[in-house]
């Protein structure tokens, strides 16, 4: 079944995309050199970038690793974990997975996985990025929607440059507002709040432990736009 509404493939796609970034784990397929024509399969962390696609790190030694060398199709599954979770909203991707290296990427991963960091200073680790070629977003029962990458996709923005100083600017100078959008957005009151990451979409912040995520009542291209979404969630949260 799919979905035969009039929701543009663009909104289904910005809607599967906001979806896959609460999520802090799924789970990872790829083909399996041991079992040819198998999937091999498990679950694991991740974080997207900027433009959304799944990033994860991967042991050299790991299946993964080996399979993704010979052949980079694979799929990846975000989906709630309990007795109702073909009631809730998921999404399925496949495209292809690579090795990634890139700075930036590697400092936004650490943020939302600070103790990966032993796993790089141990070395025979890789970051690892998949690039969407068709998704399922499976919205609610019923509501079933085939969508393809380039529509699940975020455009190339000037945010993601300007997200280690919103970053900085937030943790230092806006404790506060922090610790009032988590009471605001999900009932939660604590002391110590850090801003993790911020994208197009809203951002993600740690607190006891915890990564909470923060979406934005419409798109944020750039600093400045951020900034206009940050100042309207403080307002809220006063009010």
């Amino acid at each position: 079944m799919t979905g035969g509404d009039s929701v543009p493939a663009a909104s289904r796609g910005d809607q599967a995309r906001r979806l896959v970034r609460r999520f802090r784990d799924g789970a990872l397929a790829t083909q399996s050199l041991k079992f040819p024509g198998y999937p091999y399969v498990s679950a694991l962390p991740f974080c997207t970038d900027q433009r959304g696609r799944i990033v994860v790190l991967v042991s050299h030694l790991a299946e993964h690793t080996r399979n993704a060398g010979a052949d980079g199709r694979a799929g990846f599954l975000v989906s709630p974990a309990g007795p109702e979770m073909q009631e809730q909203a998921r999404v399925n991707q496949i495209g292809d997975i690579a090795p990634v290296d890139d700075a930036a990427l590697t400092a936004r991963y650490l943020r939302f996985f600070p103790d990966a960091a032993q796993y790089l200073q141990i070395g025979g680790f890789r970051f690892f990025r998949i690039e969407p070629k068709s998704l399922r977003y499976i919205a609610g029962f019923g509501s079933i929607h085939t969508i393809a990458g380039e529509s699940y996709l975020a455009p190339e923005l000037p945010i993601a440059s300007a997200e280690g100083d919103i970053l900085a600017h937030m943790n230092q100078d806006h404790a506060h507002n922090l610790r009032d959008y988590c009471r605001h957005v999900h009932g939660i009151d604590e002391q110590t709040v850090e801003m993790t990451g911020i994208d197009c979409d809203g951002f993600d912040v740690r607190t006891n432990g915890r990564l909470l995520r923060f979406d934005f009542d419409g798109p944020a291209a750039d600093a400045d736009q951020a900034r206009a979404r940050l100042a309207s969630l403080a307002k809220a949260s006063r009010a």
